[in-house]
């Protein structure tokens, strides 16, 4: 076996934990969109609990008396969904615990260290329900460190550099989920925290990947993980600012006109204004603060770069296409591209849809599905 794919061997458990992870990060990451676009992200105001309850109040008399009320009136329809997408989250966090510890055992005190910065994040949990920030902070920032600092030693040869990041990734992921509500939907957290869930799920699949222990042999290997490597950041790019739209609730800027913007190819529009990536804190960002110049600027960089992206994934996949045995994977990805295409301008022309948009979302996470996974399975040819 080739030495890349060694780590397959270490524990029969991990690649099965790590698929279940794959999978469960991809619920969650669409499960948070449906949260996000149904205008749930602030039904719980307070973190993590809703409303005191580590579920949610089943009705309105039962949520009444809690301090958050005077945040935010409860509302049922919306609790539940805010807080199944927490349980979802902190679900995942225990399977990339379990990786991450199967992953350091064989390394000197590797399981302790990745037990200690755990422990320090769980403890800074009730601190902060207590209103001890400054403690809380201080001890999240330990754990990180020490888990920063384990994956900067560990090689990648069983993966526990990998696994270690991983884990201090997702723990930053809580963090942003906590920022998102206790700041108020600012566009940046928001962002952030859609980008955080996909790095989540690019590392787990790259883990799943390469403990499984299936590589792709081809002679031009080098030159076809730096194509990937290229489409990767070029959908980065995309998905930052199909998140930046989102979040500024810039999806309608244009009304419901494809391709042209409020009847006109070049509006009135305000860039400078559309990327202020900070504005301060206790501004209630929910249905957005931007005037809708600002707005059209955003919508109209976000069509741009789509136009850019869908270019490069129609080369690749041809690309891809006249490689033997490789056929398959480039339809995959032209699939996708025209999928992802047709499915942004029926949000644009049906009004933003939820299952359209919630879909949309879904297939950023297929595409990133089918970069990664060449990513981590191509390799040069044994000799």
């Amino acid at each position: 076996m080739n030495t890349a794919f060694k780590a397959a061997t270490f524990s029969k458990h991990f690649h099965r934990i790590a698929w279940l992870a794959v999978a469960l990060a991809t619920c969650v990451i669409v499960f948070g969109a449906f949260v996000r676009l149904s205008n749930a992200g602030l039904s719980c105001p307070d973190w993590p609990t809703c409303y005191g309850r580590a579920t949610w109040p089943g009705a309105t008399a039962d949520a009444v008396d809690h301090a958050a009320t005077a945040i935010r009136p409860f509302e049922s329809h919306k609790a539940w969904r805010e807080q199944v997408h927490r349980h979802l989250a902190a679900t995942l966090g225990l399977l990339v615990l379990a990786l991450a510890l199967l992953a350091a055992r064989k390394r000197r005190f590797g399981m302790a260290q990745v037990l200690v910065a755990a422990g320090l994040v769980a403890i800074g949990i009730p601190l902060y329900m207590h209103g001890e920030h400054v403690a809380a902070s201080v001890l999240a920032i330990l754990g990180e460190s020490i888990l920063i600092a384990a994956a900067l030693r560990w090689s990648n040869a069983d993966l526990s550099r990998i696994a270690a990041l991983t884990l201090a990734v997702i723990i930053f992921q809580a963090l942003l989920g906590m920022w998102t509500v206790t700041w108020l939907l600012k566009p940046i957290v928001v962002m952030g925290h859609l980008l955080g869930g996909l790095l989540t799920f690019s590392l787990l699949l790259w883990m799943a990947w390469r403990a499984t222990g299936v590589p792709i042999r081809l002679a031009d290997t080098p030159q076809l993980r730096r194509w990937v490597m290229f489409g990767l950041l070029l959908l980065g790019v995309q998905i930052a600012l199909g998140g930046w739209t989102s979040a500024n609730y810039a999806a309608l800027a244009c009304g419901n006109d494809f391709p042209t913007c409020v009847g006109q190819w070049w509006p009135r529009h305000d860039f400078g204004e559309a990327f202020v990536l900070w504005r301060g804190i206790g501004v209630d960002y929910e249905g957005g603060i931007l005037d809708g110049e600002a707005r059209i600027a955003i919508q109209l960089s976000h069509r741009m770069m789509a136009v850019v992206v869908f270019a490069w994934l129609v080369a690749f996949a041809v690309r891809l296409m006249r490689l033997p045995g490789m056929r398959g994977w480039g339809a995959f990805v032209l699939a996708m591209a025209l999928v992802q295409v047709g499915l942004g301008i029926a949000n644009v022309m049906l009004g933003l849809p939820l299952a359209i948009a919630v879909m949309h979302n879904a297939g950023a996470v297929l595409l990133l599905f089918a970069m990664v996974s060449l990513l981590a399975r191509l390799e040069a040819p044994e000799h």
